[in-house]
């Protein structure tokens, strides 16, 4: 399932790779993929990693938050990891 957010960090993704004139084979081999997952990243069908974010932030001169500027918070309920119910006492 796509989500927005992914599609977000993938649209700001290509975007700054553009900026510096990287290529998709570029940023994968720093990034220790191949350039159709740079792809895929970059148009939100697949998720990246946390390492991999990190990795590619390195790459592209950039903190790894502006990937996450301007997205809006997710409501507190639906936020929350589905595994914190399991966890609360009875």
């Amino acid at each position: 399932m796509v989500s927005d957010i992914d599609i977000a960090i993938g649209k700001r993704l290509r975007r700054r790779r553009i900026q510096l004139g990287l290529s998709q084979h570029d940023v994968a081999s720093v990034a220790g993929v191949r350039f159709q997952q740079i792809q895929k990243y970059e148009c939100g069908s697949n998720r990246i990693a946390a390492s991999r974010l990190w990795l590619m932030a390195q790459a592209l001169d950039i903190s790894v938050s502006f990937f996450f500027e301007g997205l809006t918070p997710l409501p507190k309920a639906t936020a929350a990891a589905p595994d914190d119910r399991e966890r609360r006492p009875a």
